[in-house]
């Protein structure tokens, strides 16, 4: 896993690209994310990056939160999450630093994970998008009904897990390979192509697309096998003709 950055949901907007068609984005406040802890493999057991965003009034801090960031030498924040990298990155790292917008590129493909909006107790038919009944035609108040959830005599039980109605939302969710239109390095800002989870002020991560290294790292692979088989070809055709 790759450097992130924590912040929250600014709102939605829309911008104009150059050639004027008007695009959905999603402004986020990526502001003065603040290293509070670098993790080693020597004493940690694995490589990380500890980093807080936001500020948390101190009546809201508890004790063993207060003397985490003053060890850290920095203000208390709202969330804290944890990166993994490569142990080689976290000496250009230092606790208390402030981590950037300029880790991400115009163009960058990310990842964003927020909490969806929770939407309370749901029917199947909002929950699960399932067909409602007949509209007429003798259905006498079962239109957005779930219809019969029966079984035979044999299990004769409802199994575990069948989709019916209940909470709907709420629920921590990460959209994937969205695409990085503008950066505001002045106030901190990430606007990002489409939709994200969270409402408006949510707690938002976002970090380089994962789906996006595995595919570069995998064409890296594919190409060095095919030039190490036609190397090796060349020089077993070379052996026979000597």
């Amino acid at each position: 896993m790759s450097l992130g950055l924590v912040g929250r949901k600014v709102g939605m907007t829309r911008i104009f690209t150059d050639d004027g068609n008007s695009q959905s984005a999603t402004v986020l406040d990526v502001s003065n994310n603040r290293i509070t802890q670098l993790k080693v493999p020597d004493i940690d057991g694995y490589s990380a990056v500890q980093i807080t965003f936001g500020k948390r009034r101190a009546n809201r801090v508890n004790k063993p939160s207060a003397g985490h960031f003053a060890k850290a030498a920095v203000e208390a924040g709202r969330m804290l999450k944890e990166f993994h990298i490569m142990e080689e990155q976290l000496e250009n790292l230092k606790t208390g630093a402030v981590v950037g917008v300029d880790i991400f590129q115009v163009g960058q493909k990310v990842d964003v994970t927020g909490t969806t909006i929770g939407k309370g107790f749901s029917g199947v038919i909002k929950r699960h998008n399932f067909s409602s009944n007949r509209a007429s035609h003798g259905n006498s108040k079962a239109h957005n009904k779930p219809g019969s959830i029966g079984m035979c005599q044999d299990p004769g039980r409802i199994f575990p897990g069948k989709r019916m109605s209940g909470h709907l939302g709420s629920a921590r969710c990460t959209t994937k390979n969205l695409e990085v239109l503008r950066i505001d390095a002045e106030r901190g800002l990430l606007v990002i192509k489409g939709a994200i989870p969270g409402a408006k002020g949510g707690d938002v991560v976002v970090h380089p697309s994962l789906k996006t290294a595995k595919k570069n790292a995998t064409s890296t692979t594919k190409v060095v096998a095919k030039g190490g088989a036609k190397n090796s070809g060349t020089q077993t055709r070379k052996k026979a003709g000597a």
